[in-house]
């Protein structure tokens, strides 16, 4: 009997001490930006004056709106009338709808993060 309350204190004083070294230890820094932003975010965000301009008959050139939102259930039932349906969960099916010339101004819209 007396050997086994020896072996247990063994165990027991490891799992203290190591409990002890991991609140005593030092909090680890990570390198987040100042400004770090949601994950959502986007290069710019517009109010909907700004992308009025852009929602008219005919579209003007240059410019391409793009409805982000699942075809079906929201596209289908509702959209700005001159923008493209690719759906952001599909993007990398229908990027080559895309314009080719770089300088085009793409507006996406979506259901949003909240």
């Amino acid at each position: 009997m007396r050997r086994w309350k020896g072996t247990l204190w063994l165990p027991l004083a490891a799992l203290v001490v190591g409990a002890l070294l991991m609140g005593c230890a030092a909090p680890q820094k990570t390198a987040t930006p100042a400004k770090a932003k949601p994950e959502w975010w986007f290069h710019d965000t517009v109010n909907i004056d700004f992308v009025k301009q852009y929602a008219v008959m005919p579209q003007p050139k240059g410019v391409m709106i793009v409805d982000a939102r699942p075809k079906r259930a929201k596209y289908d039932k509702g959209h700005i009338p001159t923008a493209v349906s690719i759906p952001a969960r599909q993007f990398d099916k229908f990027k080559d709808r895309l314009p080719k010339d770089k300088k085009t101004l793409l507006i996406f819209y979506c259901g949003g993060p909240t």
